[in-house]
C-alpha cells in the first residue's frame, strides 16, 4: 500500500533508492565497528548479490509494477513466492516435494494464471510479469542465505547489502527525482518502507532463515495479500473483485499446501 501511495509521488527508482539508504543507513552505525568491518571483505562478494537480487531489482520492480496494479493485486501476486521459493529449493537445494505440495505448486500457479490475466482490470500484463519477477528475486534470495548462512555473518550481510542495493540505484534514481517537493503521506510511506518494512523487518526475515530455513519463512507471504487487499479496500478505497477473490484463494490454497507438507 505504501508503495501504490508514493510512487506516482516520487518515482520508482527515487522511492527505491531512499528506501534502501534509509534501511542500510540503521545498520551503518553498527557495521562500521571493528567487530563487524572485519567481516565485510570475505563477505562482499554475497553482499553485491544480494545488493541486487534481494534489494534493487525487485524493489524496483514492484516499484514499477505499483504503476500499473492496485495494492491488492501487488500484494496477492507477491504470495507467490513462497511456491517459488520451494521451486528453486527442489532444484537448487535438493530439498524433497510431496505429493501434497505438488499439488500446491499447481495450484498456486493456476492462481497466478487467473491474476495476470490482462482481462483483470485491477493490473496490466506489464505489472503482474514485473511482480513475478519480483517475487522470484526474492525467492532466489531467500535459498541463497540459506545454503550460504554458515558462511556469513548474516547482519554484515544484509545490512550492507541493503545500503549497496540503494548505491547501485541511485545513479539512475537521482537523475528521476520529482521536480517538487514530495507530499505528506509520500515522505510517511517511505520512511515506513525504508525504516520499518525494510530495515527492521529484514533482521527478522534473517533471522527465521538461519532457524527454520528459506521454504519456511517464506511463508510469511500468506500474510501479505490478506492484508493488501484489506489496507487497499480500506484506505484507497480499492475494489476487491471476484477475479481477484478466485486468484487470492487459489494462490493462498497453493501456497498453503505447497509448504505444509514435507516428506518423512
Amino acid at each position: 500500500m505504501f508503495i501504490k501511495i508514493a510512487t506516482p509521488d516520487l518515482g520508482p527508482t527515487f522511492l527505491v533508492t531512499v528506501r534502501l539508504l534509509l534501511a542500510g543507513g540503521i545498520f551503518l552505525p553498527f557495521l562500521l565497528q571493528a567487530k563487524y568491518r572485519k567481516y565485510f571483505k570475505p563477505q562482499f562478494q554475497g553482499i553485491l548479490i544480494l545488493a541486487v537480487t534481494n534489494n534493487a531489482l525487485p524493489f524496483t520492480l514492484f516499484s514499477y509494477a505499483s504503476l500499473g496494479a492496485n495494492s491488492n493485486m501487488l500484494a496477492i501476486l507477491n504470495g507467490s513466492t513462497a511456491f517459488i521459493t520451494m521451486l528453486i529449493a527442489f532444484f537448487w537445494l535438493k530439498e524433497k516435494i510431496s505429493a501434497l505440495q505438488l499439488i500446491g505448486i499447481l495450484l498456486g500457479f493456476i492462481g497466478i494464471l487467473v491474476l495476470v490475466n490482462p482481462a483483470n482490470a485491477s493490473t496490466t500484463l506489464f505489472s503482474s510479469l514485473a511482480c513475478l519477477l519480483g517475487a522470484s528475486c526474492y525467492s532466489f534470495s531467500g535459498n541463497y542465505i540459506q545454503k550460504y548462512a554458515k558462511d556469513y555473518n548474516m547482519f554484515v550481510l544484509i545490512g550492507w547489502s541493503l545500503f549497496f542495493g540503494g548505491l547501485i540505484i541511485a545513479p539512475i534514481g537521482i537523475l528521476n527525482m520529482p521536480d517538487h517537493f514530495p507530499n505528506t503521506s509520500s515522505i510517511l510511506s517511505i520512511l515506513w518502507l525504508g525504516l520499518i518494512s525494510t530495515g527492521l523487518a529484514y533482521l527478522a526475515y534473517v533471522r527465521l532463515i538461519k532457524r527454520i530455513g528459506a521454504v519456511r519463512t517464506s511463508t510469511v507471504t500468506y500474510l501479505i495479500p490478506a492484508f493488501g487487499i484489506m489496507w487497499g479496500a480500506i484506505f484507497l478505497d480499492e475494489v476487491i473483485t471476484l477475479i481477484i477473490t478466485a486468484g487470492f484463494i487459489l494462490v493462498m490454497a497453493g501456497t498453503y499446501f505447497a509448504n505444509t507438507s514435507k516428506p518423512s
